[in-house]
């Protein structure tokens, strides 16, 4: 019996192990981060609305709780202007709530789709209208509308870390010009 529990121990440990070394990326292999993005100083947070059969059940409040607390969120962060008009954004973010439709038993390895809400973050360039990034992030399905809406203010919160680490990354290097000095 002890032996038994080493050797799932020693297995434990050994997959832990694998598995945060498999989470690391080296240096030099991500892709870059535009430029816009973390040299943005003003931002214009866009309400891109929520699926409908989302309030008051599964989560309290209304449509726009979603825009309201991710916009207290970023105004606590203090790193960037909140801007009332797009015109004067570096960036405009639009927030939206999707309800995605999905099998009841979704297999992502065969292509299933995830039928948990989720929230989507569009990042914007405002001089170029281009979608410079997108983050999703899930909420996890409860059961109790109490852990409903403790998930859905976990999983926001995540995303404006999200948002914030992407904020505070080095920016992509300079486009070669092909002369050499």
């Amino acid at each position: 019996m002890i032996r038994l529990f080493i050797r799932t121990s020693l297995a434990a440990t050994l997959l832990l192990a694998a598995s945060a070394l498999a989470q690391q990326v080296p240096p030099g292999t991500t892709g870059p981060i535009p430029a816009a993005i973390v040299s943005a100083k003003t931002v214009f947070v866009s309400n891109g609305g929520s699926d409908s059969g989302l309030f008051p059940s599964p989560f309290s409040g209304d449509q726009d709780r979603p825009y309201n607390q991710f916009y207290k969120a970023l105004s606590k962060y203090g790193h960037y202007q909140l801007v009332s008009d797009p015109s004067q954004a570096d960036l405009v973010l639009e927030l939206r709530l999707l309800a995605p439709y999905g099998p009841s038993n979704p297999n992502k390895a065969q292509g299933a789709s995830d039928p948990e809400p989720q929230f989507r973050l569009e990042i914007y360039d405002r001089r170029t209208h281009y979608v410079l990034w997108t983050l999703t992030q899930s909420i996890q399905w409860a059961i109790l509308q109490k852990t409903h809406d403790r998930n859905f203010d976990d999983a926001l919160n995540e995303l404006v870390s999200a948002f914030e680490s992407l904020g505070q990354a080095q920016p992509a290097p300079a486009a070669a010009s092909g002369t050499t000095p």
